[in-house]
């Protein structure tokens, strides 16, 4: 009977703990849509200077340096 006892125990716990993912999840979704337009505007616009960045620092010295200085212009 302890095997089975702790079988079923295992399976409580499971489902309470996707349960309660499942709420969590779902509460961070509704504070994310009472956002204003102005807030996601400017979350997008960090999201995009954060690529960015990533992109310059992880990219080859050589083509960073032949991006560079070809916008210098003539």
């Amino acid at each position: 009977m302890q095997v089975f006892e702790m079988v079923v125990a295992i399976v409580v716990v499971s489902c309470i703990a996707g349960v309660t993912n499942n709420f969590i999840k779902m509460r961070k979704s509704e504070q994310n849509s009472h956002l204003d337009p102005e807030t996601l505007d400017r979350i997008h616009l960090l999201e995009e200077r954060v690529q960015v960045l990533e992109r310059v620092i992880t990219d080859d010295r050589e083509h960073l340096k032949r991006q560079i200085d070809g916008l210098g212009g003539d």
